[in-house]
Order: structure tokens, then C-alpha cells, then sequence
């Protein structure tokens, strides 16, 4: 880190998830100047595995990243253990302050810093998210096939969570809490004979660090193997209003525009991953990665291009002269 203080690099990414990692892999591959810079806060930490990645089905979240990791190095890319603390500057001179007081600077910026599950104050959730608590039926619906799911409606997008989960489970069931559900809802989920057990939810009841059940308002105790939350999913953006990006409310949280590519509104700056699209898997943001470097790329080599012909020009009219 030392001798590349003074270093600008092609590109300088945030976050080393799937996302940026891909990215990274790609852009030295290519003879690119990388250095990637990571908080150590990835989303995925507290689940059991992976999964859905072809070729590394029920990996470990962490082996998964430190592989990825060892192949950035192992193509000369950079990484730094920090928090970026400000980003400023424009295209071919971003800027990035970290927690050290170290300045890295790079003429292409990619913004790979993913998203905040905001999980919902019921004792218990927090204790068993990414084990007895879930969110995605396509990460995790395998493993609580055929169990006793109950969905727990924190969100408008419960609803939708329990018509998915159905596909893995006859055992579904909507804790209604104090969400109101619609005459159409209620049908809906009527038909497909998931039952609807009203009244508050207390807390999640918990027996040698296992889900065992839903706790009511009432002291009642539900039966479940699995509980479902439809997370509100936000985008890390505070660091991207330094460069004039601002996020974008969804229904189910917030991201960054992009276009198809991963590039955003601001010049030289590109964002891929969950921080763009909040309903990426592993497999999602790791390809999104690697398209976003391919065009990061590309556009260095253009832009160096037109330098090289300008150089040229002006050459050759100084001879002239």
C-alpha cells in the first residue's frame, strides 16, 4: 500500500462481495491497475451457505470471498482492508479518503458496496437471520422444503413471499401481525390454502438456537421450522452522494439507476451488484460484476485511443509546421 500511495489507478472498486470481486478478477485479467477497497461487512456473512452458484453449490459465504480474494492477487489486483470514509473528484481522478487517512485515487470508479437487510425489532430475528430466519425462497426455499414455514407480514411484501414459498412447502402460513390485508390477498392466499393466524407477534421462541415456533401477542405459540421476512433491502449509498448520486425508492428498498452496463448518470462511474439491483443472488451480482469491468474496460481503451490519435495529430501538425 505504501509504494502505491502516489499510485492513480485504472480503476478503484468498493466493496469486495461477489460484485466487486468478479469485477476485480476481470480488470486484472485484463493488465488493468485494481485496487479494491472493503469495510469487511458483506450481506451475506450470517448464512449457512451459498446457493444457486453453479459449480460452488453450499459454499461457505466466507471461503466463497477468500477464494475470490486469492484470484484477484493472483492477477497483481490490490486490495485494501478499510472503510471508505469520502469519495470526490470526477472521471480519470475519483478520489477515495479511507478510515487510515490514506487517499487512493483512480480514473474509473465502481461502486460495489451492496445493500442493508433492515430487519424487524422481534426478538429472535436478529438471533436467527440467515438460519431459522430467511428472506429468499430461491437462497434458501431447498433447505426448509416440506417444513413448517410461517411468513411473518412486517412488510406489504409478505403477501408475495408466502404465494412464492408455497413452491417449496404445503406448510405455509401468514402471521398476519399488523399488516391489513386486501379482499384480494385474502383470496389469493385462501386458494392456495395458506392459513392466516391473526393477532401481533411477540417474539420467535428459540430452543438450543433453533426456530421452534412464533410467540402472539397473546401467549399463544405457533409451530414453524422456518420464519420468513420480507426485508426492506438498502442500498449503501452514502457514499455516493460525494459524486452526485442520489438513490431511488422501491417498494422494496432503495438503489442506485444504472444502465444496462452498470454505468450511472455521473461520468466514470459504474455500480453493480446488490447496490443497483437489490434482488441479485450470488450468481446475479457476480455476472453483473464482470460486465460492468468488461465495459470499464473498454471505455479506458477508447478513451486512451483518442489520446494516442490527438498526441499523434499534434505531432504530425508541429512537423508540418
Amino acid at each position: 500500500m505504501t509504494e502505491k500511495k502516489s499510485a492513480i489507478r485504472d480503476i478503484v472498486i468498493v466493496g469486495a462481495g461477489a460484485a466487486g470481486l468478479s469485477a476485480a478478477l476481470t480488470l486484472a485479467r485484463a493488465r488493468r491497475t485494481v485496487t479494491v477497497i472493503d469495510a469487511g461487512q458483506p450481506r451475506n456473512a450470517p448464512a449457512d451457505g451459498v446457493h444457486g452458484l453453479l459449480a460452488h453449490e453450499g459454499i461457505s459465504p466466507t471461503e466463497l470471498l477468500a477464494r475470490g480474494r486469492d484470484e484477484v492477487l493472483s492477477y497483481g489486483g490490490e486490495i485494501v482492508d478499510d472503510q471508505v470514509t469520502k469519495v470526490s473528484g470526477e472521471v480519470d481522478r475519483f478520489t477515495l479518503t479511507v478510515g487510515s487517512g490514506d487517499e487512493i485515487v483512480g480514473r474509473r470508479l465502481l461502486m460495489a458496496t451492496g445493500l442493508v437487510d433492515e430487519l424487524p425489532e422481534i426478538p429472535g430475528v436478529r438471533e436467527q437471520w440467515g438460519h431459522g430466519v430467511i428472506h429468499c425462497p430461491y437462497c434458501h426455499g431447498w433447505e426448509v422444503r416440506d417444513s413448517r414455514i410461517g411468513i411473518l407480514a412486517t412488510s406489504p411484501m409478505a403477501v408475495h413471499k408466502a404465494f412464492l414459498f408455497k413452491q417449496w412447502s404445503p406448510h405455509v402460513m401468514l402471521f398476519s401481525g399488523d399488516q391489513q390485508l386486501t379482499e384480494e390477498d385474502q383470496i389469493r392466499l385462501q386458494a392456495l390454502d395458506v392459513p392466516v393466524i391473526d393477532g401481533g407477534i411477540d417474539s420467535l421462541e428459540i430452543t438450543d438456537d433453533k426456530l421452534t415456533g412464533v410467540r402472539l401477542d397473546d401467549g399463544q405459540v405457533v409451530a414453524v421450522d422456518a420464519a420468513v421476512v420480507a426485508t426492506p433491502m438498502v442500498a449503501r449509498t452514502e457514499l455516493f452522494a460525494g459524486i452526485g448520486l442520489e438513490p431511488t425508492a422501491h417498494p422494496a428498498g432503495a438503489f442506485i439507476e444504472t444502465e444496462a452496463f452498470g454505468q450511472t448518470a455521473v461520468d466514470g462511474v459504474w455500480v453493480a451488484g446488490n447496490a443497483t439491483d437489490i434482488g441479485a443472488q450470488v450468481s446475479g451480482a457476480a455476472a453483473a460484476g464482470a460486465l460492468a469491468a468488461q465495459h470499464i474496460n473498454t471505455n479506458l481503451t477508447f478513451t486512451d485511443l483518442d489520446h494516442a490519435v490527438a498526441e499523434l495529430e499534434t505531432k504530425q501538425a508541429e512537423k508540418a509546421n
